[in-house]
C-alpha cells in the first residue's frame, strides 16, 4: 500500500540574473577589441576546443569564431576535447558534440577527432603531461573555449573554465588520467601548479573565450581572455558565475526528485552544488543543502549512455539503468577517480515504487510532513515543484513566487510520474 504522499506546488524563482539578448554579437565585438583581424595570417591552421559540457550558446559561439576566422583566410579546425568521455573513442566524441548540434555542417569547418596524445612535458613528480596530438602537431594556433563555473568535485580559487580544459579536456582520455591521478595523493591544487604552466609554455595558445551562465542556464556573459593572464581573469570570472550559479532554494529536503541526469546537464550527471553530494577524495564535503534521498528517473539522450553520477542517488528506474553504456560509464569514473559515481542505485520499474522507498526511508514519521522537491534536472532550476510542508515557507521568501495551486502528485496508470515540463519550458 503506497503512503498519501503530500501535495506539490509549483514555484518560480525569481533571480536577477543578467543575461545577454545577443551572444553572437558580444563575441563579435570581443574579438572586435582582441583585434582579430591584425592577428591572424593567412593559411594559419586553428585549433578551436569543443567539449561535452551542455552549454547552451556553444553552438552559436563556435560558429562565429570559425566565421571570423575564415573571413581572415585562415584554416579553423574543431578539436572534441572532452577527457574520457563519448566512450573514450573518437567517434564517441564527435557523437557527443552532434547532440549538441556541433557538426561540421553547421559549423562549416572540418572537426578533427582522435584520442592520440603527444607528450609536451614532465612534472615535478615526473609525471608526463599529455596533449591532444592533433592540437599538438597541426595548430598554428589554440582558441580554448569553454564555460566558468564552480567545480563539481573540488573547491578552488580556479575550478571549471579555461584552465581545467586545457589540462583535462585537451589531454584526452591519457591525459586526463594522469592528471586525475595527481589530484589523488596531492589535490587538485597540484594540477595547476604543475601542469598548466607546460602547457602554457609549450602550446601556442591564442586566446580564451569564457562562457558565464545565469541561474535559468542562459548565457549571463562572454569574455575574451589571453593566455597571460587566463588564471587570473578565470580566477574573477569564478566569483562571477558563482554568484549566479543554479540552486535550490531549500537548505534541507527530505525526498529529491529528479527528472534527468547526464553529462551535457553536469560533468557528474548531477550537479554536487545542487544536491550537496560531492565524493571526490580529499574534497571537503558541501555543507548544503542536506537532502536525505535522490530519486533520478531518467538519462538525457546527449549523454550516450554515460550516467557517471548516477551513484550519487539512492534510487533510480529500470528505464534509466536499461540505457546506460557500461563501458563508457566506467571509463569516465575511472578515469575521473570516482568509481563511487558509477554505483548503481536500486532501481524499480515504477515510479511510485521509488518513491516509496524513498520516503520510506526519509526519517519522517508522518507522511505528510515530507519535504519534497521535483525538478527536471540540476541545471534548469527557474521552476521546480514542492510539497505542501513548504508551502508557507516559500509563500514568505521574496525570491520564490507560488504559482499554482497545491495538487496531487501526478502518477499515470502505469504508476509513473506524469512530467510538466513542457508547459514550465514555454512559460520561461
Amino acid at each position: 500500500m503506497y503512503t498519501n504522499l503530500p501535495r506539490m506546488f509549483e514555484i518560480h524563482q525569481k533571480i536577477a540574473s543578467p543575461k545577454l539578448e545577443n551572444v553572437e554579437k558580444e563575441v563579435h565585438s570581443e574579438l572586435d577589441r582582441f583585434d582579430l583581424s591584425g592577428k591572424v595570417g593567412e593559411g594559419e591552421r586553428i585549433a578551436i576546443t569543443a567539449g561535452s559540457r551542455g552549454i547552451r550558446d556553444k553552438a552559436a559561439i563556435l560558429k562565429v569564431l570559425v566565421d571570423r576566422l575564415k573571413a581572415l583566410s585562415a584554416k579553423p579546425f574543431i578539436v572534441p576535447c572532452m577527457g574520457s568521455h563519448g566512450g573514450a573513442t573518437a567517434e564517441g566524441q564527435i557523437r557527443v558534440l552532434q547532440h549538441m548540434g556541433i557538426t561540421e555542417k553547421y559549423l562549416g569547418a572540418p572537426i578533427v577527432s582522435s584520442m592520440a596524445v603527444k607528450e609536451i612535458g614532465r612534472t615535478s613528480f615526473g609525471t608526463p603531461v599529455l596533449i591532444d596530438r592533433n592540437i599538438c602537431e597541426r595548430a598554428d594556433k589554440i582558441v580554448v573555449v569553454n564555460r566558468i563555473k564552480p567545480h563539481t568535485d573540488f573547491s578552488h580559487e580556479v575550478e571549471s573554465g579555461i584552465c581545467k580544459m586545457m589540462i583535462i579536456g585537451m589531454g584526452k582520455h591519457e591525459g586526463a588520467l594522469m592528471a586525475h591521478r595527481l589530484t589523488i595523493k596531492y589535490g587538485f591544487s597540484a594540477i595547476f601548479r604543475e601542469v598548466l604552466p607546460i602547457i602554457q609554455n609549450a602550446l601556442p595558445l591564442f586566446f580564451g573565450i569564457g562562457i558565464i551562465e545565469n541561474q535559468y542556464d542562459r548565457t549571463a556573459s562572454v569574455h575574451l581572455l589571453r593566455p597571460e593572464n587566463f588564471y587570473e581573469e578565470e580566477r574573477k570570472l569564478l566569483k562571477r558565475a558563482r554568484r549566479i550559479m543554479p540552486r535550490l532554494p531549500f537548505k534541507q529536503i527530505d525526498v529529491l526528485i529528479i527528472d534527468e541526469m547526464g553529462k551535457n546537464v553536469s560533468g557528474t550527471g548531477m550537479d554536487p552544488n545542487v544536491t550537496g553530494r560531492r565524493f571526490f577524495i580529499g574534497s571537503a564535503p558541501l555543507k548544503e543543502p542536506k537532502i536525505t534521498r535522490i530519486f533520478v528517473r531518467d538519462l538525457t539522450p546527449e549523454s550516450d549512455g554515460n550516467a557517471v553520477g548516477i551513484g550519487f542517488a539512492e534510487y533510480t528506474t529500470k528505464r534509466l539503468v536499461n540505457k546506460i553504456d557500461m563501458e563508457a560509464t566506467a571509463v569516465n569514473v575511472i578515469t575521473g577517480m570516482q568509481p563511487e559515481c558509477g554505483r548503481i542505485p536500486i532501481a524499480f520499474d515504477k515510479d511510485r515504487d521509488a518513491i516509496q522507498a524513498a520516503c520510506d526511508n526519509s526519517g519522517v514519521i508522518n507522511p505528510q510532513d515530507l519535504r519534497i522537491v521535483w525538478i527536471k534536472n540540476t541545471m534548469e532550476l527557474e521552476y521546480i515543484w514542492a510539497s505542501e510542508p513548504m508551502f508557507q515557507e516559500s509563500r514568505e521568501n521574496s525570491s520564490i513566487e507560488v504559482v499554482s495551486d497545491l495538487q496531487e502528485v501526478p502518477f499515470d496508470r502505469s504508476g509513473n510520474m506524469v512530467g510538466k515540463w513542457p508547459k514550465i519550458q514555454k512559460k520561461s
